[in-house]
């Protein structure tokens, strides 16, 4: 077998994982990409508190400022797969440092808008700067590290990703409340650049580069990249119109963008049967142990996850006339137990594997849950704040979901289609998340705009929220039993064999 041939589990065996030297600066180099992973991250919730200053300074629209927060994130989502697939073709330092570079450009752009329009298209292009370096972030991390030490880095990982969701709204309430004045928004923007010119240096010092041999790396499928792009964005544009009616209006790019999508799989399909290379190999689905149900799981849950944020800011801010800083920190426990446990975990799932992922389900949903029942009986004014341990119970949680799901779901596969996967990955949770922020807040309006309630609307919107976290859960338990009936030892077979942990029952 061959270093380039995937194994049955999914690694890649041979010469490139046998002769694996680990980089010196391995560590240093996973803090520039969290650093920069962090700051892309943050940006698709760090501006939501700033909309209505957005507003009123450039004379804009509803319709038109909403582009501010959904075309970045369109344009994140649309960027995944091919800049992960780019990545394994070319060189993921190249593009990584190249789409960094561009994202401090464009977040200097942002900030020095003058008027709404070329704010908005400054945020689709630095969008689109952090889909291209989002999946080089986890294919580095499966370039650099293996086994525990992959868990470990994968953590890190997920704290970032958990914890600059959360954090988003309190950085922004902070950011306005320091900054303070008509033009204090635009400082949300400026202050990537220079945290961005100091991660590209250390960057271009830090990360590894790759010497190419041998394979076919340079060819990819422009074809699929267009059915891909097409039908990612039929999907995701009513999402992110929804407050203007996109969803009612747009209903019919729906199944336009399953049958895209579907045209693209069966394409994939057809570029593997011919030996080809495809933009998005279907094998990590089929032979890539746990790729699809950690695919599914982490969906599932950024739909109920990233929308809590926003029915919480509307809830604190419009309801109890919070300003953006005091209803950041009252979410903030969330965050704080999100980013602890996550680190946690990533030394835990070699060991426990999908059992974190279950448990953390259950925190969340228990936090969560008894947070919505907190606020809708509690007195007003102790309940946000009585309401801190449950946050920090469901963020705990969260750190044991985020970060297991994320390593169990790459790990396994070979390091020559980490970018690939790490974009269809993350492209799945963007996905969640842009159906989350749309349906969650919509549930709240709804709810509000019948009853007059907010303590109404914020139960219903989380209910919403924990329907689509127990459907993670189910899927996650289903992957929990399976993975133990198929290592429970098999009584036909010899003791070396059946203690062996890549045995199974189906032998």
């Amino acid at each position: 077998m061959t270093a380039s041939t995937p194994a049955a589990g999914g690694r890649d065996q041979g010469p490139q994982e046998a002769g694996y030297e680990p980089d010196p600066q391995r560590w240093r180099a996973l803090w520039v990409t969290l650093v920069a992973g962090f700051m892309s991250l943050l940006d698709v919730t760090i501006v939501a508190v700033a909309l209505p200053t957005i507003q009123r300074d450039l004379h804009a629209s509803a319709a038109e400022v909403q582009w501010v927060v959904s075309g970045y994130a369109l344009a994140f989502a649309l960027a995944l797969v091919t800049a992960g697939r780019l990545g394994d073709a070319l060189d993921r330092r190249r593009i990584f440092l190249l789409a960094l570079s561009g994202f401090v450009v464009f977040s200097a752009a942002c900030g020095a808008a003058p008027d709404i329009t070329l704010l908005v298209v400054a945020r689709l292009a630095q969008g689109l700067a952090a889909g291209f370096m989002a999946p080089q972030n986890s294919a580095l991390i499966q370039q650099l590290f293996r086994g525990a030490e992959r868990g470990r880095a994968f953590g890190f990982f997920g704290a970032t990703v958990g914890f600059s969701s959360a954090v988003g709204p309190l950085t922004g309430g902070a950011i306005l409340a320091l900054a303070a004045g008509a033009q204090g928004w635009r400082w949300i923007f400026y202050v990537n650049v220079p945290i961005g010119i100091v991660a590209v240096l250390l960057g271009r010092r830090l990360l590894p580069r790759v010497t190419r041999s041998g394979h076919r790396h340079g060819r990819v499928d422009a074809p699929g990249i267009l059915l891909l792009g097409l039908g990612v964005l039929a999907l995701m544009f009513p999402l992110v119109q929804a407050e203007s009616g996109g969803i009612g209006r747009l209903w019919w790019l729906f199944p336009a963008g399953a049958v895209l999508l579907a045209v693209f799989a069966r394409r994939q399909h057809r570029l593997v049967a011919r030996g080809g290379q495809p933009l998005l190999d279907p094998r990590l689905f089929t032979t890539v142990r746990g790729y699809a149900v950690g695919a599914g799981v982490g969906t599932l849950y950024f739909i109920g996850f990233s929308g809590v944020w926003l029915v919480f800011a509307l809830f604190y801010q419009h309801g109890l006339g919070y300003s953006p800083l005091r209803s950041g920190l009252a979410v903030t426990p969330f965050a704080l137990g999100s980013a602890s446990a996550a680190v946690i975990a990533g030394r835990l799932v070699e060991r426990f594997g999908r059992t974190l992922t279950v448990c953390g389900l259950v925190s969340v949903i228990a936090g969560l849950g008894g947070t919505a029942l907190l606020l809708r009986y509690a007195p007003l004014d102790t309940a946000p704040w009585a309401a801190a341990p449950l946050l920090f119970l469901g963020g705990t949680g969260s750190g044991f979901v985020v970060s297991p799901n994320i390593t169990m779901t790459l790990r396994d596969v070979p390091v020559r289609m980490a970018g690939a996967a790490g974009g269809a990955l993350q492209t799945g949770q963007r996905l969640g998340a842009a159906l989350g922020t749309a349906t969650l807040p919509g549930l709240f309006y709804v709810t509000l705009g019948r009853t007059s309630d907010y303590r109404g609307a914020l139960v219903t919107a989380l209910s919403a929220a924990l329907v689509a976290m127990a459907a993670s859960l189910a899927l996650a338990s289903f992957d929990w039993r399976r993975d133990r009936h198929l290592r429970r030892p098999c009584r036909k077979c010899p003791d070396e064999v059946a203690n062996n942990p890549v045995h199974s029952r189906q032998t």
